[in-house]
C-alpha cells in the first residue's frame, strides 16, 4: 500500500515547471544575498546539488537548461 507521503515525494520535481524551479532557485540567491541569510543561500545551494546530481549534470550546465 502506497502511504501519502511516498506519493507526495514523488510528486515534487515533475510537477514544477522549468521557468517556476529557476524562479525559485533565482529568489533563494537575491533573499540570501540582500537581507544577509545564510539559510537562503544554503537552501539555495542544497538544492542545485541535488538537482543536479539527478540531472548528471554540473551547476552551470543545468541553470543554463532551466533559462532555455
Amino acid at each position: 500500500m502506497v502511504t501519502f507521503l511516498e506519493t507526495f515525494n514523488k510528486i515534487a520535481i515533475e510537477e514544477i515547471n522549468k521557468r517556476d524551479l529557476l524562479m525559485i532557485i533565482e529568489a533563494l540567491d537575491y533573499t540570501g544575498k540582500n537581507k544577509n541569510n545564510q539559510d537562503f543561500i544554503d537552501l539555495k545551494d542544497s538544492m542545485l546539488r541535488q538537482l543536479c546530481s539527478l540531472a548528471e549534470t554540473n551547476e552551470e550546465e543545468f541553470l543554463s537548461l532551466l533559462e532555455k
